[in-house]
């Protein structure tokens, strides 16, 4: 792969803790995201499923979704590097990051109402709707990705992020892979958040790429 493991990691720190910095924002003025977490608190504390604070628990919940943003990214990033889907979203190597920004902008003339958010989560839909596996990783009753969203701007950030190139005019993160190894997609998984891990015990998870979808 020749993605270099380690400025990845560092750079996509920042992103996790920018998008908790939105998330945990969002939580306080909207209404639709403060009272369902609320509720969800109460319900957690009556089950006895916690003994935090409010306030300790919702950063929580910001954190497993801003890491779960993150990541989903990247598996886009994956896969459109390697060729597994047929039209990049959000980047790729060579011509396939002016595809993508092409494809991006296009979707904005036909849906004008939308904005960056709406076209990552198109991207996960997408995803989810080629490969029986990949739907259960954006299964929308369990990946904490569903329960927050950041706003307009924080994803319009985080597609700038993935879209900046090198002196070279390629992607400064490039994920190609001839080997298609997604081991590295679990370390991820365990060292974007050091506070994630130690809370929830994140492990590494089984490799499960393959084919062309």
């Amino acid at each position: 792969m020749t993605v270099n493991q380690a400025a990845l990691l560092k750079d996509l720190r920042k992103q996790v803790t920018a998008l908790e910095d939105d998330l945990r924002e969002r939580t306080e003025p909207e209404p639709k995201y403060h009272q369902a977490l609320q509720a969800e608190y109460e319900r957690a504390r009556a089950a006895q499923r916690t003994a935090a604070t409010y306030g300790a628990w919702r950063d929580d919940r910001v954190t497993q979704a801003a890491v779960a943003w993150i990541l989903a990214t990247v598996f886009v990033r994956f896969c459109e590097d390697n060729g597994l889907i047929t039209d990049p979203w959000i980047a790729g190597p060579g011509e396939r990051l002016v595809v993508a920004d092409e494809r991006h902008q296009r979707f904005f003339r036909e849906h004008p109402e939308k904005n960056d958010r709406d076209w990552l989560i198109t991207a996960f839909d997408h995803l989810a709707w080629t490969n029986g596996t990949v739907a259960g990783l954006f299964d929308r009753d369990h990946n904490p990705l569903w329960e927050l969203k950041p706003s307009y701007e924080a994803a319009s950030d985080l597609l700038k992020f993935w879209r900046r190139v090198g002196s070279d005019g390629e992607s400064v993160h490039d994920f190609t892979d001839p080997d298609l190894g997604t081991r590295f997609l679990g370390d991820l998984y365990q060292d974007l958040s050091t506070h994630a891990r130690k809370t929830y015990a994140l492990l590494q998870t089984p490799e499960f790429l393959g084919g062309r979808w």
